[in-house]
């Protein structure tokens, strides 16, 4: 219920009414609150086309991807930092970005950030 409640509010403030003035498509997983009938229902009357990611493919791979990106950063950045509003994110989230890729070891290139993998891939001929 609370979902719903968030939806709507979002598309209220998006286009200024309760409805989108046109269909609008949403691409999400396929995950079961994604594809529940009720969900695909309620999208429907705010205007919202539900669209699905296919199983096994490269757009599902990028989608976790980016979902496993945001949670990095939330869980790097955002836990650490107060933030008490929309704006203040929009702020930091350029710097977390530049750290994730500049400073942040990861684990997969053997706890080197991505710049510094990439720089020690340039200068290995």
């Amino acid at each position: 219920m609370a979902r719903q409640a968030d939806a709507q509010k979002a598309v209220e403030r998006r286009f200024g009414a309760y409805h989108a003035p046109s269909v609008v498509k949403v691409l999400s997983d396929n995950g079961p609150p994604s594809i529940a009938k009720d969900t695909q229902i309620f999208a429907r009357q705010l205007g919202l086309k539900p669209c699905f990611t296919p199983v096994q493919t490269p757009q599902r791979c990028a989608a976790r991807i980016s979902e496993a990106f945001v949670k990095t950063l939330k869980r790097a950045c955002g836990q650490i930092t107060p933030l008490p509003d929309a704006q203040t994110v929009l702020g930091l989230i350029g710097g977390w970005i530049e750290d994730y890729n500049d400073s942040h070891p990861h684990s997969g290139p053997k706890m080197r950030s991505p710049r510094e993998l990439i720089a020690d891939q340039i200068a290995t001929p």
